[in-house]
């Protein structure tokens, strides 16, 4: 069983920047296809990013694509989102998510869940 922690979320101005870090254990994480969903209340997960299993293929939500980058380092079973540039509609609760096998955008693709961390933006 996968399990997946993420951290790194909080409270920022518009136009500030955060780091989200999920990690990852109790798997073989070099075999997991990794995304980032985000939740507002009342509303279901929307896809935010996502990357592949060696990290060299990524795809973005358009809102966020030239804002925020997704990474991996497999030798650490982490993955990353840098937010840059962020607006007040980027407020939600991020989860990090994992699937054995080929990236999907669909967060019912995904078998594996972290607790979610909470990010808000201020304008």
């Amino acid at each position: 069983q996968v399990q997946l922690v993420e951290s790194g979320g909080g409270l920022v101005q518009a136009g500030g920047s955060l780091k989200l870090s999920c990690a990852a254990s109790g798997g073989t994480f070099d075999n997991l296809a990794m995304g980032w969903f985000r939740q507002v209340p009342g509303t279901g997960r929307e896809f935010v990013a996502t990357i592949s299993r060696s990290g060299a293929t990524t795809k973005y939500y358009e809102s966020v694509k030239d804002r925020f980058t997704i990474s991996r380092d497999n030798a650490a079973n982490t993955m990353s989102l840098q937010m840059d540039m962020l607006q007040p509609e980027d407020t939600a609760v991020y989860y990090c998510a994992a699937r054995y096998g080929v990236t999907r955008s669909s967060e019912d693709q995904y078998d594996f869940w972290g607790q979610g961390t909470q990010v808000m933006v201020s304008s």
